[in-house]
């Protein structure tokens, strides 16, 4: 992505965030609201599965881009960049970005995951669903304490079929469903 490109989107996320707070957005604790009416997590593949000693404490519905770069004439996952919001609220206002590393940051509280990928699971014509274990969490908010993230629902995003050249970059839009697990006590 070009960089008049990627300060553009970076800005556009960062006005949203400050219209969100600027709003009174806040959240206490994530509320375990999930895709489903009954305020559970979306449906999991079993490759995709938490383990046991973990409790759900967190689902966001998230839009953004997965960005692409070219090397070696072929495309390459470089980052995504998303804006998460509470499932279901229906304020629409965001909780969080998420973020090369991968991370995710409350626009709330400051704290903040990062992750490794585990587990993935393909799906048609999106990016790969995924599960990613907590490499280390900041602060004491929302993401406080987080073990597990996975990425669930997931539309569009997929890197570009077509041959590139040089250092060209391209962001392709995508939503998913990130779910947030913590330790059970």
């Amino acid at each position: 992505m070009k960089l008049a490109t990627r300060l553009a989107l970076t800005t556009t996320a960062v006005t949203a965030v400050a219209v969100g707070t600027f709003l009174g957005v806040t959240t206490g604790t994530a509320a375990a609201t999930g895709s489903g009416s009954d305020g559970t997590a979306p449906r999991v593949p079993a490759a995709l599965k938490v383990p046991d000693g973990n409790r759900l404490t967190g689902v966001f519905a998230a839009e953004g881009v997965q960005t692409y770069t070219c090397i070696d004439g072929a495309w390459k996952s470089l980052e995504p960049a998303a804006t998460l919001r509470a499932a279901h609220n229906g304020s629409h206002r965001p909780v969080a970005l998420h973020t090369r590393g991968p991370a995710w940051v409350s626009t709330v509280d400051g704290s903040a995951v990062n992750a490794t990928s585990v587990a993935s699971s393909p799906k048609d014509g999106a990016v790969a669903e995924l599960l990613l274990q907590a490499t280390s969490t900041r602060g004491s908010g929302l993401f406080a304490g987080v073990s597990y993230v996975q990425r669930l629902d997931t539309e569009g995003g997929l890197a570009p079929t077509t041959a590139c050249t040089g250092s060209d970059q391209v962001s392709i839009p995508y939503s998913a469903t990130y779910v947030f697990y913590k330790p059970s006590a």
